[in-house]
């Protein structure tokens, strides 16, 4: 039998504001443990939250552009149940009557765009976070991060595959990114996100049971984790048995999804309205405000780079895949004559440096005016392409100016014909085989001797007088 996969993720994103949700403490990552909490984020007797104002902006600018409904009237929950990081055995969250829903975030996927619908999106506070330190018969619980502000945001159960799901958080993280209301940081837990995923046979219109999948650490992960899952499950289906609805976690080391503890249901936690909060009346005048001063947002920039410098759709959707990407394309693009070869390095040769440090981009040495200075020594001459790798490579790990660079090691290019008349006759001299099959007709055989060339001059030589010089050589043979 065939089957399709039925995926919906639920993110929980960190809102960037100085205090918590509810209360002044301090949101800041990696203060010593249990040193940002008060008796309102503790949950002690007698104290009321207070609902900060950053929080509801940064929620509705969200929904906004998520293309939700946004309700003029909402409300808060208590969402019940105990766990050692929840210190008043209750959640303050949303429920009936979310900040906003019926919304849709449109994807890339399969070459074309897929409208992935959004079920809701809601205010809600943190819990704190438990550390089981390795080999040792304890728990620690850090309370710093309970009442931390997050916008839990639900899909519909619209996604099909992994990829799709993956498609869907890599969209949904840069539409956050530029609208400035999250770091996003998925290592620092600003970032988080569970799946539901079921599979049911071809064609059916009903559900299957559904299991979670929790501790994903990165959107590949994510991705790797419900293929294993879609491939479980639909080996326990193929065999006969049945599926249950359950909460997994995704174990990154052995790569397989364990059991953690049977999926809750709505009921389970026993929702009412959170007393000692007044219901939230949004104003449309605040919508609106908002809806006015929302950003360019990544479709819309990925339009207007390929108009503005005319570089391909590819380059476009690469760049703007990140704000701090695109934003370092655009200010070195400003500042050369070619928007396409800034591009190919920015993709290529930076990337692929960000990649191996793990690192973003706005932790890199290189600025977008050092990347234009290599790019105008090239340009002049002064070094070749290869040699600028080599030089971009020594300013990515230093920081050092382009220029500087050349000069320490004696790197500038050779344009002198004198010079490179006798490297010329030495390749000639030393591969008579090469230059026979070239004189036979095989043009092929030029970029060998060309390669020599560049080889014997240690990469120093200017290849637009080489190529002349070597072409008059061989005439001449």
């Amino acid at each position: 039998m065939e089957y399709e996969i039925v995926i919906g993720l639920e993110f929980h994103v960190q809102l960037s504001t100085l205090s918590k949700i509810f209360c002044e403490c301090s949101t800041k990552f990696g203060a010593e443990p249990n040193t940002q909490v008060c008796p309102v984020c503790m949950g002690l007797p007698g104290v009321l939250p207070v609902l900060n104002k950053k929080v509801v902006n940064n929620a509705i600018i969200s929904g906004l552009a998520l293309n939700c409904e946004i309700s003029r009237y909402c409300k808060f929950a208590r969402k019940n149940y105990f766990y050692p990081d929840l210190p008043k055995n209750y959640q303050i969250s949303q429920y009936e009557d979310p900040l906003a829903r019926k919304g849709y975030l449109d994807i890339p996927a399969n070459g074309s765009t897929k409208r992935i619908g959004i079920t809701r999106a809601h205010m809600e506070e943190d819990a704190g976070k438990l550390i089981h330190p390795e080999g040792q018969p304890v728990s620690y619980v850090d309370f710093n991060r309970t009442g931390v502000p997050l916008l839990e945001i639900v899909t519909e159960p619209d996604i099909r595959s992994p990829e799709e799901a993956y498609s869907t958080a890599i969209t949904l993280k840069g539409i956050l990114e530029y609208l400035d209301v999250s770091d996003c940081n998925m290592e620092e837990g600003s970032l988080r996100c569970d799946a539901n995923i079921s599979i049911r046979p071809t064609g059916a219109t009903e559900l299957g049971v559904k299991t979670e999948v929790k501790n994903m650490n990165s959107f590949k992960a994510v991705q790797k984790a419900l293929e294993y899952e879609a491939a479980r499950q639909k080996k326990i289906l193929t065999e006969g048995g049945v599926i249950v609805q359950e909460t997994r976690l995704w174990d990154a080391d052995r790569g397989v999804t364990r059991s953690m503890r049977s999926k809750e249901e709505a009921h389970d936690y026993r929702y009412f309205p959170e007393p000692d909060l007044i219901p939230l009346i949004i104003s449309e005048e605040w919508i609106e405000e908002i809806r006015k001063n929302l950003p360019e947002l990544p479709t819309q920039r990925r339009r207007r780079l390929q108009e503005e410098y005319g570089i391909p759709e590819y380059d476009a959707g690469v760049l703007t895949a990140s704000r701090s990407v695109a934003d370092f394309f655009e200010l070195a693009a400003r500042k050369y004559r070619d928007p396409k070869i800034v591009s190919n390095w920015v993709m290529v040769e930076l990337q692929r440096y960000l990649n191996q440090e793990g690192i973003d981009i706005r932790q890199c040495r290189i600025t977008p005016d050092k990347l234009v200075d290599l790019l105008k020594l090239i340009d002049n001459g002064v070094i070749s392409g290869n040699i600028a790798k080599d030089v971009f490579s020594e300013m990515f790990r230093t920081g050092d100016t382009p220029a500087s660079i050349i000069e320490a090691k004696g790197l500038v290019q050779v344009t002198d014909e004198a010079a490179l008349v006798s490297i010329v006759d030495k390749v000639v001299a030393e591969n008579p085989g090469p230059v026979a099959d070239f004189l036979g007709g095989n043009e092929r055989t030029f970029g060998f001797l060309m390669g020599q060339a560049m080889k014997v001059s240690k990469g120093k030589a200017n290849p637009k007088i080489l190529t002349k010089l070597l072409r008059e050589r061989l005439k001449k043979t």
